[in-house]
C-alpha cells in the first residue's frame, strides 16, 4: 500500500522515524495541528500530488475537521492518523491488518473505541435471554436476583455501602447510585458492626425502589454478621453476606448466601490454607443438607501480610471444587495498603480471573480507595480477553505505556532561567474544589469581591483577565494552580492551593 503522511515542519523528524515505509509530505506550516483540510488540499495540489500516486493519505490526528474534502479534491482515500507522531507505527501496523480508520476521529481514539466496543459485544452476548437460559443449566452458574453469575459471565462487582444505617435511606441511595454509575453490578448494604438496626432493614424495599427510580434495577445484597439482622432481611434482599458455622442452622433460605470459614461467636478462623478449605467444604455440605439452595463460598481474602496464604486457600479450594461460584472481598486488601489502588485492583482482578472467582466485593471508604469501583470494572473488562495487554484501552493512569519523544532543536542562544522577586498586587485569589468544579474567590483586602466557578482552567483565567488587572506573572501563577486543581479533579484527589499534588519520590 502506497501511503502518504502529511505533517508540519516541526514534527517531520518524528513522522519520518515512526512512519517508515511511507512517503512524507511536509507542509510549510510549523505546527501540524494548525493545518486545516482545505490548507492540506492546497499544499498537496501545489506539490503535484495526483490520484494515481498513492493509495491512501494520512493527515495528523489533531487537524480540525474531516479528511473528506482532501479525498474529494484529490481522488485519494484520506483519513486521520494519530494525534501523536510516535503512535504512527502502531497505526500503520493496524491499517495493514485491515483496521478501518476514520475521516473524522483520530486513529488513537478509534483504537480505544474499537476495543471498548468489543467489550460491549461480549457483555451483550451474555445478556441474551437464550444464552442465559442455557448457561444457568450448568452447575458453575447461578442467579442472584435478576443477575446471572458464574464462569460463563463477566465477573460481577459488589459495591459495599459501608455503615448504611448511619447514612440513612437518602445517603445509602446516593452512595448506591454513585457506585452503579461507576460500574458495580450488585449493591451491598453494609450494616454497622456491633449494632442491631432492625428498623433500617424495613427500609430496604424503599431503597430498592429509589435505586430503580434512578435508572438501575439490580440485586441487593445484605452484609452483616448479626444473625438477628440477617433473619430480618431474608425477605428483602437477594444475597446474604455472611453465613458461618455459628448462624448456619438459623438462616436456612432458598436465596443465595455467602458462606465463610469462621465461627464468629467462638472467634474461630483456620489460618492454614488446607484447614480453611476442609472446614469450608464441611460447612457447605452441611448447608446443603439443611436445605440451602445456593451456597457461594468465600475463603476470605486477607490483607498483607497474609494475602499469599489466602490466595493459596482460594487456589486449593478451586482445584478441589471446580464448579463452585466463589466470592472474594478485594476491597479489604486495597484499603489496608498505603499504595495507589489502581495497580492493586488490576492485579486482584487478574488473580480472580485465573481462579474463576465470579463475585468481587469492594468499597471506597478511604480517600486512597476513591475510584476503586471504576478501576475494578476496567480490570474486569480487560480480563475478558486472553491477555490484558495491547487492547486499545488500559489502566495506565499515572504511568505510560510508551515514552513520548517531544523535543526540538534549541535556538543558537540559550539562557538559564532566573526567578525574580514577586511584587504584591491589590487583588489576590483563593482556589478550591467543590462539587466536582473549580471555585475561585477574588479578594481585595479581606473582602471577597467576586466568586468565579467553572470546569475549564482556560475559561476561568479568561474570566479573571476580563474583570481584573493582574500582572503576567500573576496570570502565570493562576494558570499553574488551575491546572493543578483540574488534575486533582481528574484523579479524584484533594487540592490545596500552593501545595504539590505529588511527593518527590522518583
Amino acid at each position: 500500500m502506497r501511503i502518504l503522511l502529511v505533517t508540519g515542519r516541526l514534527a517531520e523528524p518524528l513522522v519520518r522515524k515512526y512512519g517508515k515505509g511511507c512517503d512524507v509530505f511536509v507542509t510549510p506550516v510549523s505546527v501540524a495541528a494548525f493545518l486545516t483540510p482545505e490548507m492540506i488540499v492546497r499544499y498537496l495540489k501545489r506539490g503535484g500530488i495526483k490520484s494515481e500516486d498513492y493509495d491512501l493519505i494520512l493527515i495528523p490526528g489533531l487537524v480540525r475537521g474531516s479528511a473528506q474534502p482532501i479525498e474529494d479534491e484529490l481522488g485519494i482515500p484520506a483519513f486521520k492518523g494519530p494525534k501523536n507522531a510516535m503512535d504512527l507505527s502502531q497505526t500503520l501496523k493496524a491499517l495493514r491488518k485491515g483496521f478501518k480508520l476514520s475521516r473524522e476521529k483520530p486513529a488513537d481514539e478509534l483504537f480505544s473505541f474499537d476495543a471498548l466496543k468489543r467489550v460491549e459485544d461480549i457483555r451483550n452476548k451474555t445478556r441474551n435471554r437464550l444464552y442465559i437460559e442455557k448457561a444457568l443449566k450448568k452447575p458453575w452458574n447461578v442467579l442472584i436476583g435478576n443477575l446471572p453469575v458464574g464462569r460463563d459471565f463477566p465477573a460481577r462487582i459488589l459495591g459495599e455501602v459501608v455503615d448504611a444505617p448511619k447514612l440513612g435511606v437518602q445517603g445509602t441511595v446516593e452512595k448506591a447510585l454513585y457506585y452503579l454509575r461507576e460500574g458495580v453490578d450488585i449493591i451491598d448494604i453494609g450494616m454497622v458492626a456491633g449494632e442491631t438496626n432492625l428498623d433500617f432493614i424495613e427500609a430496604l424495599p424503599e431503597i430498592r425502589e429509589r435505586i430503580k427510580e434512578g435508572g438501575f434495577e439490580v440485586p441487593i445484597s445484605f452484609d452483616s454478621l448479626n444473625t438477628a439482622e440477617i433473619e430480618k432481611a431474608l425477605s428483602y434482599a437477594d444475597l446474604f453476606l455472611s453465613v458461618d458455622e455459628n448462624n448456619l442452622e438459623r438462616l436456612v433460605t432458598q436465596k443465595p448466601v455467602v458462606l465463610i470459614p469462621t465461627n464468629q461467636k467462638k472467634g474461630f478462623f483456620p489460618v492454614k490454607p488446607a484447614e480453611r478449605v476442609e472446614f469450608l467444604e464441611k460447612l457447605k455440605e452441611k448447608a446443603l443438607d439443611l436445605g440451602y439452595n445456593t451456597v457461594i463460598p468465600d475463603l476470605i481474602l486477607e490483607h498483607v501480610p497474609h494475602l499469599a496464604r489466602s490466595v493459596t486457600a482460594f487456589q486449593l479450594y478451586r482445584e478441589r471444587n471446580p464448579d463452585d461460584v466463589l466470592l472474594a472481598g478485594v476491597g479489604n486488601v486495597v484499603e489496608l495498603y498505603d499504595t495507589d489502588s489502581v495497580g492493586m485492583n488490576a492485579l486482584l482482578a487478574g488473580i480472580a480471573r485465573e481462579l474463576s472467582i465470579s463475585l468481587l466485593l469492594t468499597t471506597e471508604t478511604s480517600a486512597k480507595a476513591r475510584g476503586s469501583v471504576r478501576e475494578l470494572r476496567r480490570a474486569v473488562d480487560m480480563n475478558l480477553f486472553e491477555m490484558p495487554k495491547d487492547l486499545g484501552f488500559d489502566l495506565l493512569i499515572l504511568k505510560e505505556k510508551r515514552a513520548k519523544e517531544w523535543r526540538f532543536k534549541p535556538a543558537e542562544r540559550v539562557v538559564e532561567a532566573r526567578e525574580k522577586p514577586v511584587e504584591l498586587e491589590r487583588v489576590y485569589f483563593r482556589i478550591w474544589l467543590e462539587d466536582g468544579r473549580i471555585w475561585v474567590n477574588a479578594y481585595r483586602g479581606t473582602k471577597a469581591v467576586l466568586t468565579i466557578v467553572g470546569d475549564d482552567p482556560n475559561a476561568i483565567i479568561d474570566t479573571i483577565l476580563e474583570r481584573f488587572e493582574i500582572s503576567p506573572r500573576h496570570a502565570f501563577y493562576l494558570g499553574r494552580e488551575f491546572e493543578r486543581a483540574y488534575t486533582a479533579l481528574k484523579l479524584r484527589r484533594s487540592y490545596v492551593q500552593e501545595v504539590e499534588l505529588f511527593p518527590e519520590f522518583y
